[in-house]
């Protein structure tokens, strides 16, 4: 089975609106293998040739000062888009920054195509509103809800955030993000930080449910069966066998 690459991507830029001339003036990515963090990560400041919004600059900090001596996006494509070529990017409002990084390479010349050219884009807030429909599904709102520590967020950060999204696009999709591995050298034996992922490289390990469990289980499926007058899905499931739990 081939690995799988997801790349969590944000950006921070003068403004709203590429189409009011706005630039982005820093990419920050995390690379995600097989849904691990790999540390094989990119981080750039963009001189964005234009000056920053004053609700910008409040927003994210990063000041005109600060950029002077940055490359321009230009300066920066060819590294930026061999980074993400053929993977699949994770981005919260992916139409906000996909909007602004079609722009910029549109500045530079149509023989560079749109992002969607090199990569897929899955959007988290849009997964986060099919989750939790009608509740708040901002970045912040959707740590406090999956617990992931986001007290470094005084600021907004590309960086930083996409830190923070991997934690909880990887929390959302239902995988591990703190692992004690009874079998692991001591290099990674280590309790991890919470919504700290283990090393790509790092054995998963496998726990099946004993004789005691599967019979707990079954007295719970019976409870559940007699409650809803036999309206148990999972006993109802196509393909269901009740080995199969103790594979």
């Amino acid at each position: 089975m081939s690995a799988v690459r997801q790349i969590v991507l944000d950006t921070e830029t003068t403004g709203l609106d590429p189409a009011e001339g706005h630039r982005i003036i820093e990419i920050g990515c995390v690379e995600l293998i097989n849904r691990r963090r790999t540390r094989n990560d990119y981080q750039v400041y963009c001189h964005p040739e234009r000056k920053i919004d004053e609700a910008a600059l409040g927003v994210h900090g990063i000041t005109n000062e600060f950029l002077a001596d940055k490359p321009r996006f230009v300066e920066i494509v060819r590294d930026f888009l061999s980074y993400v070529k053929d993977a699949e990017l994770i981005i919260h409002n992916a139409e906000f920054d996909t909007n602004f990084l079609n722009r910029e390479l549109g500045r530079i010349g149509p023989e560079l195509g749109t992002i969607s050219e090199y990569c897929a884009v899955m959007d988290t807030l849009k997964l986060a509103r099919q989750a939790h429909p009608g509740q708040r599904n901002d970045l912040d709102s959707l740590c406090q809800r999956y617990r992931i520590d986001n007290t470094r967020r005084t600021l907004h950060g590309a960086f930083l955030d996409a830190e923070i999204l991997a934690d909880v696009f990887l929390a959302m999709t239902g995988g591990q993000t703190a692992l004690l591995l009874d079998n692991a050298s001591p290099s990674t034996s280590s309790v991890l930080r919470p919504g700290e992922t283990a090393p790509a490289d790092t054995p998963l390990k496998v726990v099946y449910a004993g004789p005691e469990e599967l019979e707990q289980h079954e007295k719970w499926l019976d409870q559940l069966d007699r409650e809803s007058e036999g309206g148990c899905l999972w006993r109802r499931l196509d393909g269901w066998d009740d080995s199969a739990a103790s594979r």
